[in-house]
C-alpha cells in the first residue's frame, strides 16, 4: 500500500470560500473564490494571486476552455464568465434570468456547456459567446455538475430529480432515473472504463452509470460523508496506480478525500484540518490529487515524499454555497 501525505496551501481567507479548481494550460491550479468574488490563481510554492469580479458574482465551477482560457460558472449573476492565463476577463449574461448557472464543462463540439440549476435547463456557450438553452423534461429538478462522457454527449447530475441525465450534441435529453431514492447527486465525471461516475451526497455512495443506462451504486463506509465532487485519477499510473481508473473524491461532511476502484474498492484520507468543508477536486499540473477546501485552502494529496512547499496557516470556517440541497 502506498501511503499517501496530505499538504494544505492557504489561498485566501476562511470568508473567500474556495469552491472548484482545474488545472489551466498554463500549468497553474485555478480555482473559484466564491465568497469573494474572484479567480484565483496558484502555481505549487509559489504565493496565490487572484483577479477581481463584481462582487454579488458568485463563482462557482471553472474548467478549462478549448480556446486555452478558463471558464466559469457565476451562480448569483446569472453568467458565464472567461478568463485568460493572463487574467483578462470577459462575462456573458445567460438568458434567463435567475437561472444559476453552476457546473461547467467542454464539450466534443467545441463548445461550453453548463447547467443551470433554477431553470431546468442545460445551456450551451460558444467560445465568442453565444448561448443556446435546452429545456429540461422535468420541473425542480436542480441540475448541477456536468461533464463529456465518452459517448460523444454531455452528462449531468440531477440533484432533486433523483436521476442522471445525458444530453447530445441536438440537444436531446435523456433522463436515467438512480435506484436509491432521494440519493441527490451532484459531482460527475467521465471514468476510463467508458462508464461516468458520480457523487450521491444524500445516500452517502459513488455511483456508476454506462453509456447505456446501466446504474450501480457503492456504499461509502461512512455513509453520513455526503461525497460532494469527482474527478477521474492521473492516467499514468501514478497518485498509487490510479492508470487503472482510480475515480477521486470529496468527503464534504466526513471531512475526507477518497478514492475508488473500478472494482467499488473505497479508500479514504482523513483532511489535517477539521470542519475544512472539501468541494471541487481535480488532478493538479504537478500529478497530485487537489481539492478546494472552503475555509480557505487548496490540499494536495500525493504520495509521500513527493511535497511541494507549503504555505503556513489554516482560515476559518466558512458557510456552505450555494444555498440548494448541497
Amino acid at each position: 500500500m502506498i501511503h499517501m501525505s496530505i499538504e494544505e496551501h492557504t489561498v485566501a481567507d476562511g470568508a473567500a470560500g474556495p469552491y472548484a479548481l482545474t488545472t489551466g494550460p498554463d500549468g497553474a491550479l485555478w480555482f473559484t473564490l466564491v465568497h469573494s468574488g474572484r479567480i484565483g490563481r496558484l502555481v505549487p510554492g509559489e504565493e496565490p494571486t487572484s483577479h477581481r469580479l463584481a462582487p454579488d458574482s458568485g463563482p462557482t465551477v471553472i474548467t478549462t476552455g478549448p480556446d486555452g482560457a478558463l471558464w466559469f460558472t457565476e451562480y448569483k449573476a446569472g453568467r458565464i464568465g472567461r478568463i485568460t492565463v493572463d487574467g483578462v476577463i470577459d462575462e456573458f449574461d445567460v438568458p434567463t434570468p435567475g437561472c444559476g448557472p453552476f457546473g461547467i464543462a467542454a464539450g466534443p463540439d467545441g463548445a461550453l456547456w453548463f447547467t443551470e440549476t433554477a431553470a431546468d435547463r442545460i445551456g450551451r456557450i460558444t467560445v465568442d459567446g453565444r448561448v443556446t438553452e435546452f429545456p429540461l423534461p422535468v420541473t425542480g429538478a436542480f441540475p448541477s455538475a456536468i461533464t463529456a462522457g465518452g459517448d460523444g454527449g454531455m452528462w449531468f447530475a440531477l440533484n432533486q430529480a433523483n436521476a442522471i441525465g445525458r444530453i447530445g450534441m441536438d440537444g436531446a435529453v435523456t433522463l436515467h432515473p438512480l435506484p436509491t431514492e432521494a440519493a441527490a447527486p451532484v459531482g460527475i465525471t467521465a471514468g476510463r472504463d467508458g462508464a461516468v461516475w458520480f457523487a450521491e451526497i444524500a445516500a452517502g455512495q459513488i455511483g456508476r452509470i454506462t453509456p447505456d443506462g446501466r446504474i450501480t451504486e457503492f456504499p461509502l463506509p461512512d455513509r453520513a460523508a455526503r461525497p460532494h465532487a469527482v474527478t477521474l485519477g492521473k492516467d499514468d499510473g501514478g497518485n498509487g496506480g490510479d492508470g487503472d481508473g482510480t475515480v477521486w473524491f470529496t468527503e464534504w461532511g466526513g471531512n475526507r478525500i477518497g478514492a475508488i476502484t473500478p472494482d467499488g474498492s473505497v479508500t479514504l484520507h482523513d483532511l489535517p484540518t477539521p470542519r475544512s468543508e472539501p468541494h471541487g477536486i481535480t488532478i493538479g499540473p504537478d500529478g497530485a490529487v487537489w481539492a478546494a477546501l472552503e475555509i480557505g485552502a487548496l490540499a494536495r494529496i500525493a504520495p509521500s515524499g513527493s511535497a511541494f512547499p507549503s504555505r503556513s496557516g489554516h482560515a476559518q470556517g466558512a458557510s456552505s454555497f450555494p444555498p440548494s440541497p448541497f
